[in-house]
């Protein structure tokens, strides 16, 4: 993420983060935070994913890595940067137990197919939307 996005994220100054970064420069190694060269920013503009270069206020942006996010927590030291950081672990956790979830059906459905045919039909079933029935029409007809 950028320094700028960062910043909002975390209810201070761009000025500010990046202040506290070059007081810890230690905890952000390159791969937990890197800057942006000048043709890296020119795209970033021409694909509109910032407005101008000017929007940067003059200098290249910081860009941050997950690890990076984690430690400006530690670095900002304020009730907001620990709910950002807490959000960022709850999202995390969903990723990791939606897919490990995934995948364990998966492989427990590979192994135990003949037997458990029934449990994994239902599964695939509550996990897949209901097809739409169609609904019968009311009253006599002439069919």
């Amino acid at each position: 993420m950028l320094d700028r996005d960062l910043a909002k994220l975390y209810g201070v100054p761009t000025s500010r983060l990046n202040e506290q970064v070059k007081r810890n420069i230690k905890r952000f190694p390159k791969d937990f935070m890197f800057h942006l060269t000048v043709e890296e920013t020119t795209v970033l503009v021409s694909h509109s994913a910032i407005p101008s270069k000017k929007h940067l206020g003059g200098h290249l942006p910081n860009v941050f890595t997950e690890q990076g996010i984690a430690m400006l927590s530690g670095v900002l030291n304020s009730n907001q940067a620990i709910q950002v950081m807490r959000a960022f672990v709850s999202l995390r956790r969903m990723v990791i137990t939606s897919e490990g979830l995934k995948r364990k059906i998966e492989a427990i459905e590979k192994k135990y197919d003949a037997q458990f045919k029934m449990v994994f039909t239902a599964i695939k079933q509550l996990i897949s939307p209901a097809p739409s029935k169609k609904k019968r029409r009311i009253g006599f007809h002439k069919d």
